[in-house]
């Protein structure tokens, strides 16, 4: 780990996940959640609770927009968790109206390490036919070559996000009423996007045509709700009907709920990682749980790479499901040999530096009873840089373990994703310039080996594994594969897989 944390704001209480990431962590960062609600009486306090569910997927800030026929539009847009600013009633009651949306957010696109408020979503601009807001999640591949377009055309930006080159497009559209301008504008996006957004009578949601970001449908009473996964649906006691599906669009408005298909019929490539890591795993996707396909990785996993050991230990909290399945096939027992301290958060001190050199121990600790003399295999669900998992294993073997063995809940993760997640550069990337032997030895354990592909595409439910021709999901952080070529990166340099 680095001797030095990050730089990070002065205003900002310190962030310890951004701090271990940031220094070297294994977990790509958490993309943004989304979340609105139409028809019920302070929808505002209802957005809240589901933007608190979707925490996991963005810890940096969150923003309301809503509006109430008497009051109008209003906002509220906060650094840190949901918990330490909307739930004070002296805030929410600035929030009032039957409609509103939410977003919660980590920047894979904009300002890095140093955010400011006005890169906080929602996004809200004022039209000829009157106010809209939209919250995004996913990136926009191509947003340098239309922020440049926009800018040359008069448009002036107020934040770095590439979210809103979507509110200029829309301004600069000529039809009449925001979902078809909305169409207009969204035509013009590459990449992946789940959008939700409002007027002061509609609530809409659009998913790319790809589908590479969930979006799923919910009814509550005699309302409405759209969110990133079914459990923040759950929170707020509201019924999931389904998916959003691929390239649609829906508006709600007066309690009916209406499909539009604006965009031309494509191939879905859901995103798989979402499956791995991202959602949370009470979650519902593809008609899946989350948990269920995350213990069938580890059912799969304890096919590919069978070892001879004591216990199987998960590296909490997401090798927790992998870990059992791994488990249960093996038939060697599953031990809780890491214990996470769950109240590691933004209210910690601003570490010293003998705290710095502590790293990982502040928020995970070995159970030394269970771990003692015993081979031990840790699952976790990823290895991006390495440098966590390094310190990981030294603690294990500090207590007093005979033998370490890594296995990896998904493929190596060899090429960076450009479709709303951070990852690092290509070249640091553990698996993009080592072999998974080289990669053993670097994190000097006794073995370490990751799902295959195909594997993983069993454990989701493709019987055959991964069809080379014809993928069913977005798996370009593992393969190279990227289904919607990123431009701009490739503007700046970067270089896409050679074909075989």
């Amino acid at each position: 780990m680095r001797a030095t944390p990050p730089a990070m704001p002065p205003a900002h209480p310190f962030d310890f996940d951004a701090w271990e990431t940031d220094l070297g962590g294994d977990k790509p960062k958490e993309e943004c959640g989304i979340f609105g609600v139409i028809g019920t009486a302070d929808a505002a306090n209802f957005v809240a609770l589901g933007l608190h569910a979707l925490q996991h997927r963005g810890q940096e800030a969150g923003g309301i927009v809503c509006h109430d026929p008497e009051q109008g539009f209003n906002s509220a847009r906060r650094f840190g968790y949901v918990r330490d600013n909307f739930t004070k009633q002296s805030l929410m009651e600035t929030l009032p109206g039957p409609l509103a949306i939410g977003h919660v957010r980590y920047s894979t696109a904009g300002s890095k390490g140093h955010t400011a408020i006005r890169d906080v979503q929602p996004f809200f601009g004022e039209f000829s036919m009157g106010g809209a807001a939209i919250a995004h999640n996913g990136n926009i591949t191509n947003a340098d070559a239309l922020r440049k377009e926009l800018i040359e055309r008069g448009s002036i930006f107020q934040s770095s996000s590439d979210s809103e080159c979507i509110i200029h497009l829309m301004a600069r559209s000529l039809q009449r009423r925001v979902p078809e301008r909305m169409m207009d504008a969204l035509r013009r996006v590459e990449g992946a996007f789940s959008v939700v957004a409002m007027t002061r009578t509609k609530l809409i949601g659009v998913r790319d045509p790809l589908g590479v970001r969930p979006l799923v449908l919910g009814k509550i009473g005699e309302g409405w709700a759209l969110s990133s996964e079914t459990c923040a649906l759950d929170i707020i006691g509201a019924e999931f009907v389904r998916e959003v599906e691929p390239g649609e669009m829906v508006v709600i408005e007066d309690g009916e709920v209406k499909s539009l298909r604006p965009f031309q019929p494509a191939r879905p490539r859901f995103c798989i990682f979402e499956h791995v890591y991202f959602s949370r795993p009470d979650s519902i996707l593809n008609g899946q749980s989350v948990y269920t396909t995350r213990r069938q990785i580890g059912v799969e996993l304890a096919r590919e790479a069978p070892v001879e050991a004591d216990i199987v230990c998960p590296v909490p909290d997401s090798g927790t499901p992998a870990a059992i399945g791994f488990s249960q096939e093996s038939g060697i027992p599953y031990a809780m040999g890491i214990i996470r301290n769950q109240y590691m958060g933004r209210t910690f001190i601003e570490p010293t530096e003998q705290i710095r050199n502590m790293g990982v121990r502040l928020k995970l600790n070995v159970n030394r009873a269970l771990i003692e003399g015993k081979r031990v295999i840790l699952v976790d669900d990823s290895v991006v840089r390495g440098t966590t998992s390094r310190k990981i294993k030294e603690m294990i073997l500090d207590a007093g373990a005979k033998e370490v063995h890594f296995r990896i809940a998904s493929p190596p993760t060899a090429w960076p994703c450009f479709y709303g997640v951070d990852t690092p550069q290509r070249e640091k990337l553990l698996a993009a310039t080592m072999s998974e032997e080289e990669m053993r030895l670097h994190l000097a354990v006794d073995s370490l080996k990751f799902i295959t592909l195909d594997g993983l595409y069993r454990a989701v439910g493709e019987a055959k594994g991964r069809d080379p021709n014809a993928p069913q999901y977005c798996d370009a952080c593992f393969s190279g594969d990227y289904p919607v070529e990123p431009a701009d990166q490739i503007n700046k340099g970067f270089e896409l897989k050679a074909a075989e």
